[in-house]
This record gives C-alpha cells, sequence and structure tokens, in this order.
C-alpha cells in the first residue's frame, strides 16, 4: 500500500510515469473511450477546505474509471465533532478503497495516513499541494516536452505551493528561483534539503530572466483573509505581468493554480495573454488524478 502525502513519496522514475500516464488516460477519454479499471471502487473525499477544481475533477475521475465517490464535509462527519483522527481513519479506511483529504494541518493527513487500511491522497494542506503539481508538470510537458534541466520561477508567497514546487524541482531535476518578499519564504528545512535546485531571489524581475515556467499563486491563501491587507502592501511588487513574461524565455510558459485575483498577484489581461496556460492546467487535474487513482488502486494489477 502506499499514500501520496507529497511528491516525496514516489520516486522519479514513479512520477515520470504519472505524468505519461496522465497524457494517456486524456487522450482516452478524448476519443470517448469507456476504460473502467475502478469499477466497484470507492473513494473517500474529505473536505475540511472548500473547493471547485479538488471535487470535481476527484469526483468526475472516479466516476470516469468506473468508481464512485462520496463527499464528506466536516458538517458529514464525526471529525467535525471532534473524533479522533485516528479512530476516522481505522474506520472510514474499512469502508472505501482509497481516502482524498483537503485540510489545514499537515500533521492531520500523516496522522490519517498512519492509521489507514487504504491509501490516502494529499489533496491539499497548508505545507503541500501535490496533486497540482501532477498537473502542473503534465501541462508542461504536454506544450514543451521534458522540464528535466529546464528553469522554473516561482513569485509570490512561499506557501503550500511554492514548497511543493521545492519537492518537485528535486524530484523532477529543473532549477527552480524563488522570489518572495523578505519574511514569506518557503521552508528553510525544504530549501537546505533541495541544494542547488533552489535559489532564493528578492527581485521577481531577476527570477524570470531566462525562465522556461513562471509561476504565481494568490497572496493570502485560505485561512489568511485577516492578513490580506498586510499582504497586498507587502507583495505589491510581486505581480506577475505580460511585461514580466517579455523578461523570459521566448518560449516561456506561465501557469497559476487558480483561482486568480485578477490585478493582484496577476495583471488584469494576463490569463488572456496565449503563454498562460491555466485552463489546460486546470483540466489536467482530472487526468493527473485519475493516473494517481489508477497507481494506487491497481498496483497488484500490473
Amino acid at each position: 500500500m502506499r499514500h501520496f502525502l507529497t511528491l516525496q513519496d514516489l520516486a522519479p522514475e514513479e512520477l515520470n510515469w504519472l505524468i505519461q500516464r496522465a497524457i494517456e488516460l486524456k487522450q482516452i477519454q478524448k476519443r470517448g473511450e469507456v476504460y473502467e479499471p475502478l469499477k466497484n471502487r470507492v473513494l473517500g473525499m474529505i473536505f475540511e477546505k472548500s473547493s471547485t477544481r479538488t471535487r470535481v475533477s476527484f469526483e468526475a475521475g472516479m466516476a470516469q474509471l468506473g468508481g464512485h465517490a462520496i463527499f464528506l464535509s466536516p458538517r458529514d462527519t464525526q471529525l467535525g465533532r471532534g473524533e479522533p483522527v485516528e479512530d476516522s481513519a481505522r474506520v472510514l479506511s474499512r469502508m472505501v478503497d482509497v481516502v482524498m483529504i483537503r485540510t489545514f494541518d499537515h500533521e492531520m493527513i500523516e496522522t490519517f495516513a498512519a492509521y489507514s487500511q487504504v491509501p490516502v491522497i494529499n489533496a491539499l494542506t497548508d505545507d503541500f499541494h501535490p496533486c497540482q503539481l501532477l498537473a502542473d508538470i503534465q501541462t508542461y510537458v504536454e506544450h514543451r516536452g521534458s522540464i528535466q534541466g529546464k528553469t522554473v520561477a516561482w513569485i509570490g508567497d512561499g506557501n503550500n505551493m511554492c514548497q511543493s514546487y521545492i519537492n518537485a524541482a528535486c524530484q523532477f531535476d529543473f532549477k527552480l528561483r524563488i522570489a518572495t518578499p523578505e519574511g514569506f519564504e518557503p521552508s528553510q528545512f525544504l530549501v537546505d534539503e533541495a541544494g542547488d535546485r533552489v535559489e532564493l531571489i528578492r527581485d521577481p524581475k531577476d527570477a524570470v530572466k531566462g525562465a522556461d515556467l513562471i509561476v504565481t499563486d494568490v497572496w493570502a491563501s485560505m485561512g489568511q483573509e485577516d492578513e490580506q491587507e498586510q499582504r497586498m502592501r507587502k507583495f505589491s511588487d510581486y505581480q506577475v505581468s505580460r511585461e514580466m513574461l517579455d523578461l523570459a524565455n521566448p518560449d516561456v510558459l506561465f501557469m497559476h493554480c487558480l483561482p486568480a485575483h485578477r490585478g493582484e498577484e496577476v495583471s488584469e489581461d494576463l490569463l488572456d495573454d496565449p503563454r498562460a496556460v491555466v485552463w489546460d492546467e486546470a483540466e489536467n487535474r482530472l487526468h493527473a488524478q485519475k493516473a494517481l487513482l489508477e497507481f494506487l488502486l491497481c498496483q497488484e494489477d500490473s
């Protein structure tokens, strides 16, 4: 049994296989072929943070693969009424085949996985968002080929997406430049662990020079709404615009995990730029997660 709590839970060759498999599953769906390896399998989806893309992509993915998904909010479970995570994990994992969790505290999902009898997928915590990285890498590969040896510029908050990009730099072997204001850096432990693959830079214009991929995210993540005004001031020089993309390589791509706040972390017109591939990136959550579900649930069949 395998879990997917961070990108580090899979070997680089497994991750690269997942990306290629996601592309194949996307082609299967576009051809209208029926492929149902997860018939009679059930995914339990625990949401302590709200979502559009995560819920729809996992639920649609399970349906397309022949399985079923159960949505569980804090109002629907005893977790929301104080049942220990360990007990919920023991019970739920006896009833479903795989569990997806979107929550705040990363330690919660680690505890759940430790007591679960089935694979557990991290669909976002305050520390990491590995499923989004699968979709991002798939999108880059579809448009430009392998990301190995390329240069990626992360602009903005050193949040869960930034930290997953640090893991991705190690697992997919690319260079990552992180431009963030002082006091908003990602985990120093992760930066140190990544070694020369990661570079911290203050000026976003320096970070994007020669970059093959530019990525950003909202300045205030879920749960940080009370910091919105302070963050708006601190990040005012970190807006990604068409002009910033012009400083990068001619074939640069731009990504954002969405939802985007136009006029804040991105200029009003950036998502309409042909270099922005955010809609492909959003769609690929569906196919990358289908590949992940198949990988976690069908290993004994392969």
